[in-house]
């Protein structure tokens, strides 16, 4: 702790002199989750990498004290060691516990948890002046509701206080096929109020998706291992019962990025075997972001990197939209609820207390319309069913639409209350693709 004080005081000390000449602020970091061309162009990088530890796990309460950019990868491996496990996981090794909660953090066990953001505790917030503000319910709750989804416009996450779940050594998976959407999160639904420890699911076609059901177990009779040339999503189709270890389950879509390794032509076995330690979200990213830098825009695919929310009732109906209009399978699906019912989230579009589907599809679609024309149509679908999309990956609203969805008022109100000076951008100008 007392290193982590040092290290938070010099970076205090470095974003007030920024701030100071004039500068906006923005982020030197090992790791990036977003799916959005990022311009450090005009900004000052402050140097945040040495706040990726472990600080305190405490067995008896259950919760961790950790730093804002330890990864979710390194963090698991330490909680492990005691059994325990954070209460929701995003699914790639290298997100952020700051990152998962300045956005919106989800995976499979979200419909009891909540997303991940309200898994936490307490945070230290790094603002914009160069002050360190600690933040939980009691105190300055207006800045602990009011992060999540801020995307690093009201301030960074230096420490963050998480809550740890009981784990054993395996994971036993039910994977029940369907071929009815209506019947399908139907099911979803019932389940959701169940004691699973985990739920999520598989569309590869308007006839054929899964539901997949995770169940704590201190035993296996055999485990199956999808990090080398055995493809977990592949697994779904094929396997009605499958068990995992307990860390191979929470990282089973990383290997492939979920499907999305295809891009790279690892799923080839003639190309995989020779790629093993390569199979990773890691490496992934760096190739992404590297064709950022040297492939032109040829005008003649878009990308679609979504992820959407819908309110359970309109699942069926955004589903029957994606597949018939948008065209893209595999869909990852994953519903989660609110924890609390009595207290909604400032910059969650979200409100609380009901049940959602998120839909995670990501995918090169060839097209002869202008840009954009797929992202619109979801956004536009996404409004209609009284949903709302996550902001890591390019949006395309204009102002007026953007702000009717994400509490302008209140975006505002905190904004100048732990910004005034402007020294990190706006909501709108840091998650919206200029046109």
């Amino acid at each position: 702790m007392d290193d982590h004080g040092r290290k938070a005081a010099a970076l205090a000390e470095a974003i007030e002199l920024a701030r100071a000449r004039g500068e906006q602020i923005g982020l030197r970091k090992s790791t990036s989750n977003l799916f959005r061309r990022r311009s450090p162009a005009g900004k000052h990088l402050i140097d945040v990498r040495a706040f990726d530890r472990v600080l305190v796990i405490d067995p008896q309460r259950m919760t961790a004290d950790v730093e804002g950019m330890i990864t979710y990868e390194a963090l698991v491996d330490q909680t492990l060691k005691y059994g325990l496990l954070p209460a929701v996981v995003p699914q790639l090794k290298t997100i952020t516990v700051g990152g998962a909660v300045s956005g919106l953090g989800i995976e499979s066990s979200s419909f009891k948890f909540g997303l991940v953001h309200e898994t936490v505790e307490e945070m230290e917030i790094l603002l914009g002046d160069g002050r360190l503000v600690t933040c939980s319910c009691r105190e300055n709750p207006d800045l602990f509701f009011g992060f999540p989804n801020s995307y690093g416009t009201l301030g960074y996450a230096l420490r963050l206080t998480i809550r740890l779940i009981p784990a054993q050594p395996y994971v036993r998976l039910t994977h029940t096929r369907f071929s009815d959407p209506e019947r399908y999160f139907a099911a979803v639904a019932e389940k959701a109020e169940s004691r699973l420890d985990y739920l999520d699911g598989t569309i590869f076609a308007r006839d054929e998706m899964y539901l997949t059901e995770g169940e704590f177990a201190p035993d296996a009779p055999g485990v199956s291992d999808y990090t080398y040339m055995d493809i977990y999503y592949r697994s779904i189709q094929r396997n009605q019962e499958d068990w995992l270890t307990a860390s191979d389950y929470i990282w089973r879509w990383d290997t492939d990025w979920f499907w999305c390794s295809k891009h790279f032509h690892v799923q080839n076995p003639a190309v995989r075997r020779w790629v093993k330690g390569a199979l990773n979200s890691r490496t992934y990213q760096r190739i992404m972001r590297l064709s950022y830098s040297i492939l032109p825009d040829s005008g003649r695919t878009e990308s679609v990197i979504q992820d959407v929310d819908i309110p359970i009732h309109n699942a069926p109906e955004f589903f029957h939209f994606l597949l018939s209009e948008i065209g893209i399978t595999p869909v990852w699906m994953c519903p989660f609820k609110t924890r609390d019912a009595a207290r909604a989230w400032d910059l969650s579009p979200l409100p609380p207390g009901h049940l959602y589907v998120n839909f995670g599809f990501w995918d090169v679609i060839p097209t002869t319309h202008q840009k954009g024309h797929f992202n619109r149509k979801i956004e536009r679908k996404t409004m209609q069913l009284g949903g709302a999309k996550g902001l890591y990956s390019s949006a395309w609203y204009d102002q007026a639409e953007f702000w009717s969805i994400y509490n302008r008022p209140r975006y505002t109100q905190l904004k100048q209350t732990y910004d005034p000076h402007g020294v990190f951008p706006d909501l709108y100008s840091k998650c919206v693709r200029r046109r």
